[in-house]
């Protein structure tokens, strides 16, 4: 069954390449969706797909990429509501 999260990541999350790697992650695990840098430092992620892919992808954001370093994460679980048909990176 699909399902959707919503995710702020809070941390050194800018700068690090973690809208890509975090698009790349998305990909490998089949799911849809965006990320964004939010301008008070955070990334925010929506994403869509199955249950199992979404919680191996939220094990990924905990560590990002390398030069990432996450302090915490809030995470909103919500109905899927099929309105992506890829994953991208938002810019503002």
């Amino acid at each position: 069954m699909n399902k959707k999260i919503i995710l702020k990541i809070y941390g050194r999350v800018q700068m690090v390449m973690y809208r890509d790697s975090a698009k790349r992650k998305a990909k490998k695990l089949s799911l849809t969706g965006w990320v964004m840098n939010k301008s008070d430092g955070t990334v925010e992620l929506i994403v869509e797909g199955q249950e199992e892919n979404l919680k191996q992808f939220i094990d990924w954001c905990y560590n990002g990429p390398m030069l990432a370093k996450v302090d915490k994460i809030d995470i909103s679980w919500q109905k899927a509501t099929g309105q992506f048909k890829e994953f991208n990176i938002k810019y503002k």
